[in-house]
């Protein structure tokens, strides 16, 4: 039960750890894109 109970606090930091990290990107390319179509206006 404790090797269970461990093993899916591992689980959810790495998924919480990996959400950031899925945030952070689609913030850069969201920037990235928002400043292509400002340059091409």
């Amino acid at each position: 039960m404790e090797a269970i109970h461990s093993g899916y606090k591992g689980l959810s930091l790495i998924w919480s750890l990996n959400w950031n990290l899925n945030l952070y990107d689609a913030s850069i390319l969201l920037a990235l894109s928002f400043g292509a179509f400002i340059g091409s206006m």
